[in-house]
């Protein structure tokens, strides 16, 4: 059975939940500012003598695989262990967080809270991009924050919301929990399912619907985004299909509430690598009305994620005809959906939208 961690509440309101918002957060937020935009490389040239393959789309550069791995890859590691593991990164995510109060004062996005049975769930934006949020059992008045990157919008949400904040949970180092643990707040259950990969202690939560008698809902951190999921900064491609593949084994009908709002920029991506996808196509028409409006687009469901998602799809024989290196040595199935989740990780960071 899995273990269960007693939340202790965390008596009154106002000032309290305030302080304790920014005590935690004084270590932990930093590690969920939102990412920069990746921009586009340059284009390698082939040897001489031999002939470049066409590009997929004029949308995306090709780089020949032969050049090696991904050259993003060591200054992406780099820069995220100065960010997560010095005051010069916790000194950026205080800029970051400045700037993005400065020009967007009610928030990145327009969001809309779901209501079900008596538990609702608030997405908040923040920063420039990512998503916090409040879970809220209405009968009980008790909250729980998932990734409370700027204290003082979530404050002003539980204020608003009239509850009492119980539990703060991290998707991306979140020491006091392991896989399968279990945070019971009134009537939420939620889940920790550790899914490595983006970080070493990267954990996504699982909102049990069964006694609200509503949908599940995963709080999925940097893991997965609606069509994508997160660089690999503290994994390998091997550590992040494992991980996925664990949520891939959740329900259709599981609701999915990211921590960035990706869609517009993920779904171009996944139009130059399954270009006929019908599924992707109405979703990105979807999205862009969305967007037009600055409106939020989470959450989506995992049911929709499998249709269109090229990194859910790794099991598609179009995309490993398309970009697949072929199976491993030893013709092992895995092995070869690895390089393919690693092939499609190179290309997204070399993707640059319109």
């Amino acid at each position: 059975m899995a273990a269960v961690v007693a939340a202790t509440a965390l008596k009154g309101r106002g000032a309290r939940n305030a302080r304790v918002l920014r005590g935690i957060l004084a270590g932990a937020t930093a590690n969920k500012a939102s990412h920069n935009r990746t921009r586009a490389l340059q284009s390698h040239s082939s040897p001489e003598g031999k002939e470049e393959p066409e590009p997929l789309s004029p949308e995306l550069e090709y780089i020949p695989r032969k050049r090696g791995k991904n050259p993003m890859k060591a200054v992406g590691l780099a820069w995220y262990s100065l960010y997560t593991r010095t005051w010069l990164g916790y000194l950026f995510y205080r800029q970051q967080l400045r700037r993005a109060r400065n020009r967007y004062p009610k928030g990145h996005s327009k969001t809309q809270p779901r209501l079900f049975n008596g538990v609702k769930v608030l997405p908040i934006p923040v920063l420039s991009d990512n998503y916090s949020y409040l879970i809220i059992d209405t009968q009980a008045q008790l909250a729980v924050a998932v990734d409370p990157s700027d204290p003082r919008a979530v404050q002003a949400s539980i204020e608003k919301e009239g509850v009492t904040l119980v539990a703060i949970l991290c998707t991306h180092k979140h020491c006091p929990l392991c896989h399968q643990d279990v945070v019971s707040v009134g009537r939420l259950q939620i889940r920790a399912l550790a899914t490595p990969g983006h970080t070493q202690g990267h954990l996504v939560y699982l909102l049990d619907g069964e006694p609200y008698k509503g949908p599940s809902c995963l709080f999925s951190g940097d893991l997965l985004f609606l069509s994508g999921c997160g660089r690999t900064f503290e994994g390998n491609a091997e550590t992040m299909l494992s991980s996925l593949d664990t949520v891939l084994g959740l329900g259709d009908d599981t609701l999915l509430w990211p921590g960035h709002e990706y869609a517009e920029e993920n779904l171009g991506f996944a139009g130059v690598v399954e270009p006929e996808n019908l599924a992707r196509e109405r979703k990105m028409q979807w999205v862009q009305r969305q967007r037009l409006e600055r409106k939020g687009t989470c959450p989506s469901t995992l049911g929709e994620e499998r249709s269109y998602n090229p990194f859910l799809r790794t099991h598609c024989l179009a995309l490993q005809e398309a970009l697949g290196p072929g199976p491993g040595p030893t013709g092992d199935d895995d092995y070869s959906r690895a390089q393919l989740l690693e092939e499609l990780r190179r290309l997204k960071d070399m993707h640059k939208s319109k």
